[in-house]
């Protein structure tokens, strides 16, 4: 059986970036969104035991950066159905050499590109057309009191959101900024956009 998605590692160690292989011909396209056998060396032993889908329905708008806690943490696989998205992934591990770097790629409906957000990752997107749809793949189901999340605007993390943002929800609004002797010798965090 050919192998149906292409895996690519990032500069953040663990974060990887994956083509799914749509079959083409004159009717359009079929692919294989998720498969057990074949995404076993993504998952690593872990299982998918939630499918989250969601909606943005204006341009500019930001959803992020969440993350949930140990013991609920969780790997998320995800891809964008519908529209297109600046996807970002920020390295939330104190022991990491890339502590606080996020990286972004663009996810969109028509280049089959999905982001694996493991563990010790916080996720966050931005909207960059109307009715943007996201599929994600979770290892944990949502749990209320691991929720948490970094600012989207934090100066530490130095994300460069695309377009301007023109809607946040409060509640990412008010995560508190990251505290100063978290940041790097020069004060920022650093990203990168593929």
């Amino acid at each position: 059986m050919p192998d149906r998605f292409d895996l690519l590692d990032t500069p953040l160690a663990g974060l990887k970036e994956m083509t799914r292989k749509p079959l083409l011909d004159s009717r359009g396209y079929f692919e294989r969104f998720f498969c057990e056998t074949e995404l076993a060396r993504v998952l690593e032993g872990r299982s998918i035991v939630q499918i989250n889908h969601s909606m943005t329905a204006a341009a500019g708008t930001v959803r992020g950066m969440h993350f949930q806690t140990e013991p609920h943490a969780e790997m998320k696989i995800v891809s964008c159905v519908r529209g297109a998205v600046f996807d970002v992934a920020v390295d939330i591990r104190k022991s990491s050499p890339t502590y606080l770097q996020w990286h972004a790629v663009r996810l969109t409906e028509d280049n089959h590109r999905t982001l694996v957000i493991p563990e010790g990752f916080a996720h966050g997107f931005q909207a960059l057309s109307e009715h943007s749809e996201l599929i994600y793949l979770c290892t944990a189901a949502y749990s209320p009191e691991a929720d948490s999340g970094l600012s989207p605007v934090d100066p530490a993390l130095s994300i460069e959101w695309p377009m301007p943002i023109t809607l946040m929800s409060d509640k990412d609004r008010q995560h508190p900024p990251i505290a100063a002797e978290a940041r790097g010798s020069d004060g920022a965090a650093y990203g990168e956009l593929r």
